[in-house]
């Protein structure tokens, strides 16, 4: 039999006592003052309960310091009986005194602040007592948050025996009307045909994505041929690249929003994909962020490349995505809008809230490097900042922040803090994922709109510039390098392009693009925003009837012909009450019949005493 037992809930403060050994509990009647000495470990429970009920309960908690009376209030004034140390720490900075000496050495002398938890439990009738007095903790608040960032970043690092400090600057991205921007370009690049995907995962290829990166306001947030060229990057092989991250989520969040699906081995827009072009971005934005919250198939931790063992025997360990979006949302609704936050902060704040979840029910199926070393089911290596950190961070720089939901301020992740350098294998690795970089974010206006913060979004107006200039002759020419890829996609769909910078609007190309599902106003806004003066009357006499043209003619579906074998017959069918509903006359011997009501017309057919056979092939 076992000298220690172990529980997980006390039932009762005696209960609580009689788990701990003798030994143990004559260290703690040591610590009340008592002068009673006993040898039989009921006797001394019994001195014990004596010495901590009424009034005297209250002079104990009086000799504890500042740090454990914290531990005491937290878990008297929460749902729960458990202390969680990585919640204190994160929201204290440091742990109480449990005790001094080896835990389980002879040597080990508990504080008072053992009378007061069990194997990290404490009592209910002891926390009912300990409310009447016990004041509230102090709220929990994110620290360091500012109206305003620093243009540097300073970064700490250890290697061995060597400390290094240095500061390189921040690159600072504002997302609110990028990602609006970035995501019409993107569905104006699938529908053009140019973003191919793998049949097999539904990833982009490297020149899909090369593609998709030239199309976005600004590119992605890191381009590895600038980084290979700093002088301060020490450049070792094709690993180090960081690789896609907003060009890479907006494949994958378009396909999860059903708004682009797989044809062949392209991406082509659905229905909800086509009126998107046409509706308000910012309420795409809020639908594909809800879709993402809500999607069960993909797991943005796959992203952390660094970290093996997610397939195969790993896979069934790895919890539900869906729940742990939804516990780091409820963090972020927690948060100032319109200020910065250090990630690092929101981090900790989250694990001081207990807004907790875990990536994984099995650590010991990852690995860093090698399964046996590096594996992650050892003590110490599969740590909040290590697991969850990771997972918050992929969330947050490559899919709320490429949906704009946020800005963000981040450095080369080579630079961020090195915290994972005690891991087994990591020693050659310059980051652990390619999202370390993120120092800093703010929700802005649109992510208050998607997080529900907000009741409705107010877009920023955006002021044209002078990028193209519209000639009566119907020419387009675009000023210099300015304009955006995306609009010129959209010049390429309406009109003819004459060389690299001008293009000459043309009936039959606009028309062609019409008859593609394309609209006109879409060449009208691309224009609009890119010119400060007038359109010329003949561009304008040209888009209007186009317009009209555009909408002249609807196609009603398709139809079948029913030929009768007179004008007779086919006037009855058409007149007859079961079945005039379904048909018209077309001339004086043939029915038109539309598909949607071809299984109601010709079960109105055989209940009149006809019946339509199968056409003849020729």
């Amino acid at each position: 039999m076992p000298r220690k037992q172990t529980i997980e809930v006390a039932l009762s403060f005696q209960q609580a006592l009689e788990s701990k050994t003798a030994d143990d509990l004559k260290g703690l009647l040591a610590l009340l003052n008592s002068e009673q000495r006993f040898t039989r470990k009921a006797d001394i429970i019994n001195a014990i309960l004596q010495e901590m009920e009424g009034a005297k309960i209250q002079r104990i908690w009086h000799r504890l310091d500042a740090l454990q009376k914290a531990a005491i209030a937290e878990v008297v004034h929460s749902s729960t009986n458990d202390y969680y140390a990585a919640s204190f720490v994160a929201k204290y900075g440091q742990k109480p005194s449990f005790g001094t000496g080896d835990r389980y050495s002879s040597r080990y002398k508990p504080s008072l602040l053992s009378l007061f938890f069990y194997h990290g439990v404490m009592p209910p009738e002891l926390k009912q007592t300990l409310k009447a007095f016990v004041p509230k903790p102090q709220a929990t608040r994110l620290q360091n948050v500012s109206a305003t960032i620093p243009e540097t970043f300073l970064v700490r690092q250890q290697k061995y025996w060597n400390d290094h400090e240095y500061e390189v600057p921040l690159t600072v991205c504002v997302m609110e009307q990028a990602a609006q921007k970035d995501l019409l370009s993107v569905l104006r690049l699938i529908q053009s045909g140019k973003v191919a995907v793998s049949d097999k995962t539904a990833l982009p290829s490297g020149l899909t994505v090369k593609a998709i990166v030239a199309v976005l306001f600004g590119g992605d947030f890191y381009d590895d041929q600038q980084r290979k060229t700093v002088a301060d990057y020490r450049y070792r092989s094709p690993e180090d690249d960081i690789g896609a991250i907003k060009a890479f989520a907006w494949t994958a969040l378009l396909q999860v929003g059903n708004m682009a699906e797989l044809s062949g081995k392209k991406l082509v827009l659905t229905k909800a994909g086509l009126k998107a072009l046409q509706d308000p971005p910012a309420k795409t934005l809020q639908t594909l962020w809800r879709r993402w919250l809500k999607n069960t198939t993909f797991d943005e931790f796959r992203r952390i490349d660094e970290i093996k063992g997610q397939t195969g025997k790993g896979a069934r360990g790895m919890t539900a995505v869906a729940g742990r979006r939804e516990v780091i949302v409820a963090a972020l609704r927690e948060c100032p809008v319109g200020q910065w936050i250090q990630f690092h902060e929101f981090s900790k704040y989250m694990v001081a809230t207990r807004h907790l979840f875990e990536v994984t029910r099995s650590p010991e199926d990852l690995y860093i490097c090698e399964v046996g070393y590096g594996n992650l089911g050892y003590e110490g290596y599969h740590d909040w900042h290590i697991l969850q950190g990771r997972y918050l961070l992929c969330l947050l720089f490559e899919y709320a922040a490429t949906l704009g939901l946020i800005d963000v301020g981040y450095v080369d992740p080579c630079h961020a803090w090195c915290d994972f350098g005690d891991l087994w294998g990591t020693d050659d690795l310059r980051s652990l994922s390619r999202y370390d970089g993120l120092i800093y974010f703010r929700i802005n206006p649109l992510g208050a709109y998607c997080l529900d913060l907000a009741d409705r979004y107010q877009p920023t107006e955006i002021t044209p510039s002078q990028t193209l200039r519209v000639f009566p002759n119907m020419e387009i020419v675009a000023s210099g390098n300015d304009l955006n890829m995306a609009d010129a996609i959209v010049l390429d769909l309406y009109a003819q392009r004459c060389s690299e910078t001008i293009w000459r609007l043309d009936l039959d190309r606009l028309l062609t693009a019409i008859e593609d599902g394309h609209r006109v106003t879409e060449l009208i806004q691309v224009l609009e925003h890119n010119i400060t003066e007038p359109l010329p009357i003949s561009v304008q006499t040209f888009l209007n009837d186009a317009l009209e043209k555009e909408s002249s003619l609807r196609d009603v579906g398709e139809a079948r012909l029913v030929e009768c074998t007179s004008s007779h017959l086919a006037t009855l069918i058409a007149n007859d009450p079961l079945t005039k509903k379904y048909c018209q006359l077309l001339g004086s011997r043939t029915l038109v019949v539309f598909a949607s009501h071809d299984g109601k017309f010709r079960k109105a057919l055989r209940q009149i005493g006809y019946v339509l056979p199968p056409a003849i092939q020729n």
